[in-house]
């Protein structure tokens, strides 16, 4: 039964740890002491276990991936086989939005409009077989002209799927079948003024809270547009927690608007902390209990400026970046409390890192990521975190995110550019390189990927997936 029982826990099947799951079994032989050819037999399983079993395997199952970071503890990249790029799969058309899917298991979703509704569509990743989809009707256009699909990526916890609409449509949903569980317009009942371009802050998932950055204002304020953005007052909802069985609001915390930055949780002074990078700076909070820690502003002074990049985390160190005039800054949180050991204050061109919506990574001290509000001022850059000299700029008049992944950056450009970086800094070293929008998709004689490519790569089983403007494209990025 205790072996059972070990075999069937989710992080052993999806590709935990071998090393923890040999540790779990032979102490289950110290404490048992089951007959000698019955802890044989059991050691010897593992063994065949650790060689059958890939030990990259990991789930996808949140917007940047389980850490919330855009790393991957996938293992096994091999450059050689970047020929122009990794083996291709499959391709998918999809309907209209930026994000591209959430993995689990041998599922994936993808959460786009089509035609008049938001759809959910659930797909085996091998076969690409729909399993079951959920739609709902949505009406949204984007004031500037942008696509009206959702902005969010679907979430995964304990058998339930997450999407937050464009609308802020907030809707749950069975893994295994589609079926709603329960559904909500957090923005009309929270009174949210819509923000430029609509609902986009990805939810996160603690324990049995739904953390959802809302930032809702005062009833009368229901009536303002997006172009009355800044006479909006928040109301004390810039992120509720709800429970992820029912839906109902738990606690409310912290008094500002939304903005695009993903909700997150990171572990900071040896707790779990809640952050947010809302409309007028960050916001530290408990998760569990919603009493607020500490807040910090930081946002140009602009009416039509965002903060869209997540947080990025280096044990107490938070660094919070925007693209618009201010830049970057690095705080240190002490006893709850941020100081600043660096900071931008701009002009934009003496920054010394402008992050737009695309989230960078720090790599052994150092950041790498995109630079720059606009194609003309874009550039791929690393600086060294701790006290933000710049160590190269890469002026590629284009921008792109990354994702790490067994000592490498995969980066994507917006006009559908992939690449493989040995991230150095001593030097931009490019390993491999392909333009993805100038190769033809055999079925369709279309170009692979199109503009924008604005998702981030996913890494999930050894595939590598990328989305363009109306595309899907999955590559064998580790040899099986």
């Amino acid at each position: 039964m205790a072996i059972n029982a070990l075999l069937h826990q989710r992080q052993f099947h999806r590709g935990a740890s071998t090393k923890k799951i040999w540790c779990q079994l032979v102490t289950w032989v110290e404490i048992m002491k089951p007959p000698a050819i019955l802890s044989r037999t059991c050691l010897s399983f593992l063994v065949l276990l650790t060689i059958c079993i890939p030990s990259f395997a990991e789930d996808w199952p949140a917007f940047l991936g389980p850490r919330g970071d855009g790393t991957s503890s996938e293992t096994g990249i091999e450059p050689k086989l970047w020929n122009p790029h990794p083996p291709l799969l499959w391709t998918m058309r999809l309907g209209v939005s930026y994000g591209g899917p959430t993995i689990v298991g041998d599922k994936f979703l993808q959460f786009d409009r089509w035609g008049k509704s938001e759809r959910l569509t659930c797909f085996d990743t091998n076969t690409l077989r729909e399993l079951w989809r959920w739609e709902t009707e949505v009406v949204y256009s984007d004031m500037f002209g942008y696509n009206n699909g959702p902005r969010c990526s679907p979430v995964v916890s304990d058998g339930l799927v997450f999407v937050y609409g464009v609308t802020g449509q907030l809707s749950c949903v069975e893994l295994e079948t589609g079926k709603l569980v329960w559904s909500k317009n957090v923005s009309n009942e929270y009174s949210v003024v819509p923000n430029f371009f609509g609902v986009a802050s990805t939810p996160y998932v603690f324990g049995d809270k739904l953390l959802v950055m809302v930032g809702g204002s005062p009833r009368e304020q229901a009536s303002l547009s997006a172009n009355q953005l800044q006479l909006a007052r928040p109301n004390g909802s810039a992120v509720v927690a709800f429970d992820t069985k029912s839906g109902n609001e738990l606690y409310r915390v912290g008094n500002d608007l939304a903005s695009y930055s993903a909700v997150t949780v990171r572990e900071i002074e040896g707790r779990p902390t809640g952050l947010a990078f809302l409309r007028s700076g960050l916001m530290g909070w408990e998760p569990e209990s919603g009493k607020q820690l500490f807040a910090f502003p930081w946002r140009a002074d602009m009416r039509d400026s965002v903060n869209a990049a997540l947080p990025v985390t280096q044990g107490d160190r938070i660094l919070l970046s925007e693209a618009y005039e201010i830049g970057s800054v690095l705080l240190e949180i002490d006893q709850s409390n941020p100081k600043v050991i660096w900071k931008d204050s701009g002009p934009r061109n003496a920054c010394k890192f402008r992050a737009h919506w695309s989230t960078p990574i720090v790599v052994d001290g150092y950041l790498y990521g995109c630079n720059g509000r606009n194609q003309p001022d874009s550039d791929l850059r690393c600086i060294r975190l701790s006290d933000g000299e710049v160590q190269w700029a890469d002026r590629r008049h284009e921008r792109s995110s990354v994702l790490w992944a067994d000592g490498y950056l995969i980066v994507l450009g917006e006009y559908g550019r992939l690449e493989l970086i040995k991230p150095t800094p001593d030097k931009l070293t490019v390993l491999a390189s392909c333009e993805l929008n100038e190769i033809e998709d055999k079925q369709d004689k279309a170009p692979l990927l199109n503009y924008p490519c604005w998702a981030a790569p996913i890494l999930s089983n050894g595939k590598l997936y990328v989305r363009g403007n109306d595309r899907l494209v999955c590559f064998q990025l580790i040899p099986k």
